[in-house]
């Protein structure tokens, strides 16, 4: 008691808060607003600093631990021009639904209101962003604040918290009684539920499982495979989720979002059960809710989600099932089927339904020869080099643009927690993603795409996985141009080009300048050794891939569009 009950600064009681609730890593860029704060890290023995060189480079960090772990990551920027840097990856942690706190300094309680140095409503900034936004109005409530934010951003749907934290609370001391860590409660399904979904399968001739969502671990996503198996039902993922499933299982049928394969597309259209497990069925994995319509989908829509708001929210399905991810997936495991399918009058049908729908997916994601009238690299070659020769806990980060669809077609994931990708299409997000999941664990394959617009977001930050030790391979898609946009521009306004165009710098040189490890490739062939050379050199590596600007798509040339 006589510890508990000890004078702390804020800072000092803060930091204690976040070690009682098993934080061992944080993301940063310093501030005079949370100077206590850095002084208590300083003596944090188990929890790590990580200081990157760019606010928004931090935040996304915190997203991607977030995505790794399951528990909140754990971002300090400072005040002002430090929040609105950072507001890049609070935005992607709520799209994506990523467990994330972000603390932010704040002027003194009695400068607020007059728009002091760096000063800016938080509450009204992330109003809209955030799960929870508030700030700390005295020394005494930081740990019960700290706790209720753990248990909101892992709560229901995760989603980012945001706490202001003013800087005389920090600065202060006095008495704060801890708080224990933080247990979060999981919502399980009903026993009549999974009667009715039972009853369901027992009716249905075309089912459609499509998986989705966070809140997933190794075991609930192995109770999924053991349902899915002993029914025979095919398995689709939902945009950039697509190593919740083992995608050379032959059940897995391929991934609803940018890049669709049209068979897919029309097969869930014509599925006559939907069962979505943890997925919202975003306007990305409905195609801009036409595959699944909204309010109310045309196939019986079976909706599973942790948070009982976003049941009935978008779709009105016609079985909602409030339940956690790990609850749902251990009571799929008890639903064994009622009855041998060869004595069901429909059984070829389903078998016939399922196998089709894996074929498709195999013919889809087939690399197609390359091109021979395209110079340089051909992208999908390389995707599947890194298939065939990357360990099956491999990770593979990306941010946003057309670089992103022969990646997600053409690499097979294999296990959970190997897929940093984000929902929200932001640029940029792959490489501090590739950095946070390095540093979190050393002993596996992380690697990076980027086009060369994506890469130039946070490229400051070779400095941080130089600093900190992150041997993580970034490959730069390099194509002279915003990619995503210019093929949107063909379309609308063929011929008028605007504001795609790049000029880059020389990747290379500016790699070795941080001393990473840096090559070019312009030739298909060369890439294997480039990428060995690469794996061996023991510190952050950047390879350069030179691309022809026509290759679009895997499908379409620019000057077809």
């Amino acid at each position: 008691m006589s510890e508990t009950l000890a004078s702390r600064n804020g800072g000092q009681i803060l930091v204690d808060a976040l070690a009682r609730n098993a934080v061992d890593t944080v993301y940063c860029v310093p501030g005079e607003s949370y100077l206590p704060v850095l002084d208590a890290l300083h003596d944090a023995h188990g929890i790590r600093t990580i200081v990157t060189r760019h606010e928004g480079a931090a935040s996304n960090m915190a997203d991607a631990h977030g995505k790794l772990t399951g528990r909140p990551g754990i971002c300090f920027v400072t005040r002002g021009p430090g929040a609105t840097h950072a507001s890049n990856g609070v935005h992607t942690a709520r799209e994506d639904s990523t467990p994330m706190i972000l603390f932010i300094g704040q002027v003194e309680r009695g400068f607020i209101g007059r728009e002091a140095f760096q000063e800016v409503d938080y509450r009204q900034m992330f109003g809209g962003l955030a799960k929870w936004v508030t700030e700390i109005d005295s020394l005494e409530r930081i740990p019960e604040i700290v706790a209720k934010a753990f248990s909101i951003a892992m709560s229901g749907r995760p989603g980012p918290v945001v706490i202001g934290l003013p800087e005389d609370v920090l600065f202060n001391s006095g008495v704060a009684a801890d708080a224990p860590a933080v247990r979060v409660a999981q919502a399980a399904p009903e026993s009549s539920a999974m009667a009715e979904l039972a009853r369901l399968l027992e009716t249905a001739r075309q089912p459609l499982v499509v998986v989705g969502g966070t809140g997933w671990d190794r075991e609930a996503c192995d109770a999924l495979r053991r349902f899915v198996v002993a029914h025979n039902l095919p398995v689709a993922a939902s945009f950039r989720r697509q190593d919740l499933f083992d995608n050379r299982d032959s059940h897995y049928v391929g991934q609803l979002g940018l890049g669709v394969s049209p068979q897919l597309a029309a097969r869930a259209r014509e599925a006559d059960l939907l069962i979505v497990i943890g997925s919202r069925l975003s306007e990305t994995t409905s195609s801009g809710y036409t595959v699944f319509e909204s309010p109310r989908p045309r196939q019986t829509l079976v909706h599973v989600h942790p948070d009982p708001q976003e049941l009935g929210r978008v779709y009105q399905a016609d079985l909602p099932i409030n339940s956690g991810m790990r609850a749902f997936a251990h009571a799929l495991d008890a639903l064994s089927p009622t009855a041998d399918d060869s004595a069901r009058n429909d059984a070829q049908v389903w078998h016939a339904w399922t196998a089709a729908a894996r074929a498709d997916y195999l013919a889809h994601s087939k690399p197609p020869a390359p091109a021979p009238e395209l110079a340089g690299v051909d992208l999908a070659s390389v995707v599947t080099h890194l298939n065939n020769v990357l360990p099956d806990d491999a990770v593979i980060t990306n941010g946003a643009g057309n670089y992103t669809v022969w990646v997600h077609r053409f690499y097979r994931y294999r296990q959970g927690a190997t897929e940093l990708a984000p929902t929200n299409g932001a640029m940029g997000y792959g490489f501090p993603a590739a950095i946070a999941a390095k540093l979190r664990y050393p002993e596996r394959d992380v690697v990076c795409f980027a086009g060369d617009g994506c890469f130039m977001m946070y490229p400051q930050e070779l400095a941080t996985a130089m600093q900190f030790g992150a041997p993580l391979v970034v490959i730069v898609v390099n194509n002279g141009m915003l990619g995503t946009i210019r093929m949107h521009q063909e379309r609308e306004y063929p011929g008028r080009v605007s504001a795609t165009r790049l000029s880059n710098p020389d990747f290379i040189a500016f790699a070795k300048s941080f001393g990473a490890h840096a090559e070019r490739v312009e030739r298909t062939e060369d890439f294997p050794a480039a990428f060995a050379r690469a794996q061996q050199s023991g510190v952050a590596a950047l390879i350069e891939l030179r691309t022809d600007p026509r290759q679009i798509t895997p499908a379409n040339r620019l000057v077809e569009l």
